[in-house]
């Protein structure tokens, strides 16, 4: 009997560190991919990215389209 004790004492604690895990892990992935979409859609859309922001290029030949790039997040986020 005391085995069988242990053993559930020991599935209680697993299934608790997998949800802290997960309660850890899924704000972080989700914010990765959320800023790997927006500089996907700031590099697509002729922008570049510097200080957590999307920015014009240097060079005045950038096709940098600022109202592309807003609606890429945008339905990235969707």
């Amino acid at each position: 009997m005391k085995e069988a004790a242990g053993e559930a004492n020991m599935t209680v604690i697993t299934i608790i560190l997998i949800g802290v895990i997960a309660a850890i892990a899924i704000p972080l992935v989700t914010s990765l991919m959320s800023n790997t979409a927006r500089r996907t859609c700031c590099t697509d859309n002729g922008g570049v990215w510097k200080g957590n922001t999307c920015t014009e290029g240097s060079n005045n030949q950038s096709l940098f389209n600022q109202s592309a790039y807003e609606q890429c997040v945008k339905d990235a986020n969707a």
